[in-house]
């Protein structure tokens, strides 16, 4: 079974929209108080970490179910760079980028890699690297990885697909004796 698909952006649109969507699925379901404590848990989490590290956000969010699997999934655009990239595919269980599965995945996978700039610079970046005595300037991190943590620790597998400027996250979480 697959939701509606609810959209999400950075002003906040749509994600209460998505929580009231996964309590829902989790009550038609039959999932107890706690399975849905740590599906709505997932979804706050996941669309958390999506914000977190791609600032602007226009998401696409739905879940799939078939038994007791489910899957969260979130689709975003973003202006990449190397330093978002690296802390996406960190967000995965494997580590790695699973857009990139076949052999033309990977080629493009390494290209894509090749052509991302470092660091997106903006306003405040290329004013400080003018005024730097050292005439290098990197921004620094704010995230702290609290929702990736997270997430790594209560769904059973979190996969990250880069393709261009296109992020897809999956959740996936299995409840019951499976």
């Amino acid at each position: 079974m697959k939701t509606d698909v609810v959209f999400i952006d950075n002003m906040g649109n749509g994600f209460n929209d998505a929580l009231k969507l996964t309590e829902k699925m989790a009550v038609n379901n039959g999932l107890t108080h706690s399975e849905g404590i740590h599906l709505r848990l997932l979804t706050e989490e996941m669309l958390s970490l999506a914000r977190s590290i791609t600032g602007e956000m226009k998401a696409s969010f739905w879940i799939e179910n078939e038994g007791t699997n489910y899957e969260l999934h979130m689709s975003t655009q973003t202006v990449m760079d190397l330093e978002k990239r690296a802390m996406l595919i960190e967000s995965s269980s494997n580590r790695k980028n699973d857009a990139a599965k076949t052999v033309l995945g990977v080629l493009r996978d390494v290209v894509e890699y090749m052509m991302t700039p470092p660091l997106i610079p903006t306003y405040e970046s290329t004013f400080l690297l003018s005024e730097s005595p050292y005439g290098v300037y990197k921004e620094p991190v704010i995230w702290d990885g609290y929702e990736r943590s997270i997430l790594l620790k209560v769904a059973d597998d979190v996969r990250v697909g880069i393709r261009g400027n296109l992020v897809d996250v999956t959740v996936i979480k299995k409840f019951g004796n499976n």
